[in-house]
């Protein structure tokens, strides 16, 4: 099945913003809309290949520690989160060498108890 771009990015944008808030190091603090987009755009380049279905790289790993929780949060639409497997997620994340909070809410997606 062929997707468009603007699919496969919100896809990729989806994964890497529930591995993001799934971390348990995230950097919490003020950030303004331009420092999010940019947090974003960098976020989406480091971890492209985890929308094919690729471990989370390194870098992408690093990427994922540093963003800020509220710059991605408010994508995940249940629209989006229906496009990932939570389960395929959480496995990621802990391929980052991150725990998965239970009961987790970021945007539509709550962790499983």
């Amino acid at each position: 099945m062929m997707r468009s771009v603007s699919q496969v990015t919100m896809m990729l944008l989806v994964v890497a913003t529930i591995v993001v808030t799934m971390s348990n190091v995230l950097v919490s603090g003020q950030t303004s809309p331009s420092q999010c987009k940019e947090e974003r755009k960098q976020l989406e380049g480091k971890c492209r290949p985890v929308i094919f279905g690729r471990q989370p790289s390194p870098e992408c790993c690093a990427r994922v520690r540093v963003t800020h929780v509220e710059c991605v949060c408010p994508y995940v639409t249940p629209k989006l989160a229906a496009l990932i497997g939570i389960d395929r997620t959480i496995k990621q994340i802990e391929g980052c060498g991150r725990t998965v909070p239970r009961n987790f809410k970021c945007g539509s997606v709550t962790t499983p108890p």
